[in-house]
């Protein structure tokens, strides 16, 4: 693996979710494959999980991390050749991308869509910036578009607790009082349509998610009737997509509850987290015995750290 930015770059999905829990039982095994390399973290959201995961990872397999929340801390960043930089853009992402690569052997980006141009977003133009200008392996830590180091560790909990060989999976919308990204939810879809599952998805009218995308995928506006039978409930908002960006409903009955919970065949409830309580998801959903939340988040550790060897092991 020489960068890790869409779980497209998975050639082997299901062996990899092998490796990560077994590196579970023996997390520290390669810590030699990062001896003496550094690893840069370079923020331009804010991040919990992502951020820590990503440095507990990196200290179990031995590398040294740097972390920069760009937005704060670095020059504004010029991406466009040929401009004249006279306005506040005080460093070219050549110079930029060329430099961290001086300090560090591999680099992890973060940076969320601004979700005002689809075209623009979808574009990646910082993250492909970086991938095109640094001399070393990229990792993407949640771009406009993906998040798939979320994505693998949703893999790898659904592995840890389906109860049959083909579960169902239902990807459900859920209100917010924000307009959010599509990252998540793409290349969760992405991730279940590489493992053996049925999956639906489910969402009211006007926010399907982009095509291309879903393509083969169950889409359906019935809430209840997707969650007949699921063994698996993934709960994730995101904004319109053909009206890009844009909150067009707040629609509370779509939010996870007990009742829409025991039509389920007693699902475990998913969810990546930051979460809304009582908004996204009740309370007694959220505190019960088949919420896998903190699961999830735990697997974040593993899903780096198996992305980090792979890299690492790339190098030699």
């Amino acid at each position: 693996m020489k960068n890790f930015i869409s779980i497209d770059d998975i050639s082997d999905f299901n062996s990899l979710i092998d490796e990560s829990i077994s590196i579970k039982k023996n997390p520290f095994k390669y810590s030699h494959l990062g001896e003496k390399k550094a690893i840069g973290l370079i923020f331009f959201n804010k991040s919990l999980r992502t951020r820590l995961s990503m440095q507990k990872a990196a200290e179990m397999i031995g590398l040294k991390c740097f972390v920069m929340n760009f937005n704060n801390e670095g020059w504004n960043l010029e991406f466009e050749n040929n401009a004249i930089m006279s306005t506040d853009k005080a460093e070219h992402i050549k110079e930029a991308a060329m430099v961290l690569s001086q300090y560090c052997d591999i680099i992890a980006i973060r940076k969320f869509p601004d979700l005002q141009n689809k075209d623009e977003d979808e574009s990646e133009k910082i993250l492909n910036s970086f991938i095109k200008y640094a001399e070393v392996p990229i990792i993407n830590l949640e771009s406009s578009i993906a998040h798939p180091l979320q994505a693998l560790a949703d893999a790898i909990t659904i592995r840890e607790h389906k109860k049959n060989v083909k579960p169902k999976i239902v990807l459900s919308w859920a209100p917010h009082p924000n307009p959010l990204p599509h990252a998540v939810a793409n290349s969760f879809v992405k991730m279940v349509k590489r493992i053996d599952a049925e999956f639906v998805i489910t969402n009211p009218v006007g926010y399907n998610l982009n095509s291309k995308i879903t393509d083969g995928v169950t889409v359906t506006h019935d809430q209840n009737q997707a969650f007949k039978n699921a063994d698996f409930i993934y709960a994730k908002n995101w904004s319109s997509y053909d009206k890009y960006g844009q909150v067009i409903t707040k629609d509370k009955n779509w939010m996870i509850d007990n009742d829409l919970m025991s039509k389920t065949n007693d699902a475990y409830f998913m969810h990546c987290l930051p979460v809304r309580r009582n908004f996204v998801v009740a309370d007694d959903v959220l505190d019960s015995g088949k919420s896998i939340v903190i699961k999830q988040a735990q697997n974040r550790i593993y899903s780096s750290l198996v992305v980090l060897k792979r890299i690492l092991e790339n190098e030699k």
